[in-house]
């Protein structure tokens, strides 16, 4: 009879900490033209939810340009505990943000401008967006510029997120789900679709 007890608490903690893999894909549109992809998995292992998103971007503004974004984030208890970005244009290093739990604070280190620390819990970050619809979320640590952007929601299951420097993303879902993001990227705008499974 122990031994069943035993077995059966080993499956349900196995069971219980470690879920299926969530893949969620979009497709990149400027212009009304398909210029690239995003995907991004969240997977719950060991007591830790593991997020990664892959997103590559190849278009023609002045000259071709391949850009390509990495997520790798991780979160435990409901709490970050690490976020690493790598960007690249055309094959070439071109911004890496770290954060990192210590134990008491965060250390944030952005490309070449050293090391800053965040004493502030950070329970949502813009990788979540993906998979779960921000309802009474007022701010998301963004992992790509070591930052706290502000969430507004706009009625009608749509959120607007500003960053550090003023540039708005809107988020909308359908029944909990993301279905289209607009990003304002600078120079260019473009919009973010989700495919269908």
């Amino acid at each position: 009879m122990a031994k069943i007890l035993i077995i059966s608490f080993l499956f349900f903690q196995a069971s219980f900490f470690n879920t299926p893999k969530t893949v969620l894909n979009f497709d990149i549109i400027l212009n009304n033209k398909v210029v690239g992809s995003l995907e991004s998995t969240r997977m719950k292992k060991d007591g830790l939810t593991h997020y990664q998103s892959s997103t590559n971007i190849e278009t023609r503004l002045i000259k071709d340009i391949l850009v390509n974004y990495k997520y790798d984030v991780i979160f435990n208890s409901k709490i970050l505990k690490m976020a690493a970005v790598h960007i690249t244009i055309n094959k070439k290093p071109h911004a890496e943000t770290l954060t990192q739990w210590t134990g008491t604070h965060y250390q944030v280190s952005k490309d070449d401008y050293g090391v800053k620390t965040l004493k502030d819990a950070i329970t949502f970050s813009t990788i979540q967006l993906y998979f779960k619809e921000p309802v009474n979320i007022k701010s998301c640590y963004s992992e790509q510029d070591g930052s706290f952007n502000t969430i507004v929601p706009m009625g009608n299951h749509s959120y607007k997120k500003i960053n550090s420097k003023g540039k708005e993303n809107i988020y909308y879902y359908k029944h909990g789900i993301l279905k289209k993001v607009t990003i304002d990227g600078g120079l260019i705008s473009f919009e973010m679709i989700a495919r269908e499974p």
